[in-house]
């Protein structure tokens, strides 16, 4: 599926606003609970590339050099 920014920051205000009807454009969606709408997020997260689902978070080491075994 291919979801835009758009709903998904619209999703995501309803879900704020305790709101289970969406209205994306010239569509109206009513969702049966909570938990439902939280699935779709997570969903239109994955799809949108948000999800660190499988984002490799690396960091970065520095170092003078110098050895403190003289």
């Amino acid at each position: 599926m291919a979801f835009t920014n758009d709903q998904y920051n619209t999703l995501v205000e309803a879900i704020a606003q305790g709101a289970l009807t969406v209205k994306y454009a010239d569509k109206e969606v009513t969702y049966r609970s909570l938990e439902d709408m939280i699935r779709i997020k997570n969903l239109m997260e994955a799809d949108l590339g948000m999800s660190s689902g499988g984002i490799k978070t690396t960091y970065a080491s520095f170092s003078k050099g110098l050895n403190s075994k003289c």
